[in-house]
């Protein structure tokens, strides 16, 4: 297990789409990794991309901050039904370090993926969770949490994270 570097915006490959992961088999050390880099700095998703891997992947984990630990690696992710509820949080993002947003989303979801053995699965995300899957599944498309905001408050976030402010 190692530690991977984690790319800050604006690293042009966090503005890209991604590939899909065609053999599980060959991305279980990088799933590993993943978590390793994601708990050490700390944060509860990265995206493969966040390290330089333009993969359909993203790890999760929902509840280790408060001590229940819920590790969830996705391949191939696609939300396949969202609900009208929306919500609102304050995101960060460890490729936009020390600057967070409040993003509105859909407070539930449902998520297709395949899981490092190859096989399809299918779960229902709410609260932190379906947050922090959407989060990451935006990054695999090659959206940052601040394209959702409105032009305005994306310039004065991105101005923020320039210049070194924390938000």
């Amino acid at each position: 297990m190692s530690l991977l570097p984690i790319l800050k915006w604006p690293d042009p490959r966090l503005a890209q789409p991604c590939a899909p992961v065609t053999d599980p088999k060959a991305v279980e050390t990088l799933v590993t990794d993943m978590f390793e880099t994601m708990y050490d700095a700390p944060g509860r998703g990265l995206a493969a991309p966040q390290v330089g891997v333009m993969q359909r992947l993203f790890v999760m984990d929902a509840g280790w901050k408060e001590g229940d630990m819920t590790p969830l690696a996705c391949l191939n992710p696609t939300i396949m039904s969202a609900t009208d509820a929306k919500t609102t949080v304050t995101e960060g993002c460890l490729s936009v370090p020390g600057v967070t947003a409040d993003v509105t989303r859909p407070a539930e979801i449902r998520l297709a993926f395949t899981d490092l053995t190859g096989v399809a699965q299918e779960i229902a995300l709410s609260g932190a969770a379906a947050t922090i899957a959407q989060h990451e599944l935006d990054h695999l498309d090659g959206v940052m949490h601040f394209d959702r905001l409105d032009p305005a408050a994306r310039d004065a976030l991105l101005a923020a994270y320039t210049t070194g402010q924390e938000t």
